[in-house]
């Protein structure tokens, strides 16, 4: 029987993906959409911009969790896996460049990675002492 080969760890970017078994981390895409973002959403439809946004995410090896969109100062969060901050500033640099959207991306813990850095208590000098 033919071993599996592992899935690349480049995309077309450079960027890296996921490797087998290790857990990607996770981020929180804020959306806030311009004028001319909103007049493409009313022509395009909610489900337009969630599967423009698993083809960008899949694009640098993440993937899309979910997709809200929302009522008041942010449109829309999105939850989403990505190999790392290189593939998180990629895809909100790219979003953002079209001037269609104003994003933040946030990247989330997990309680297990709170509790190491909070066990962690590294030494500071403040300043002034």
């Amino acid at each position: 029987m033919e071993a599996r080969q592992p899935p690349s760890m480049l995309t077309k970017w450079g960027l890296a993906t996921q490797s087998w078994g290790a857990r990607m981390p996770k981020y929180m895409a804020i959306i806030s959409y311009t004028a001319e973002g909103l007049k493409g959403l009313i022509d395009k439809g909610g489900t337009a911009r969630v599967d423009a946004s698993r083809e960008l995410l899949a694009n640098v090896g993440g993937s899309l969790e979910s997709f809200y969109f929302a009522l008041g100062t942010d449109d829309a969060y999105i939850v989403c896996d990505l190999p790392d901050n290189a593939a998180a500033a990629a895809t909100s640099m790219t979003v953002a460049a079209t001037g269609t959207v104003v994003n933040r991306m946030v990247p989330l813990l997990t309680a297990d990675e709170v509790d190491r850095a909070a066990a962690a208590k590294p030494s500071f000098r403040p300043a002034g002492a």
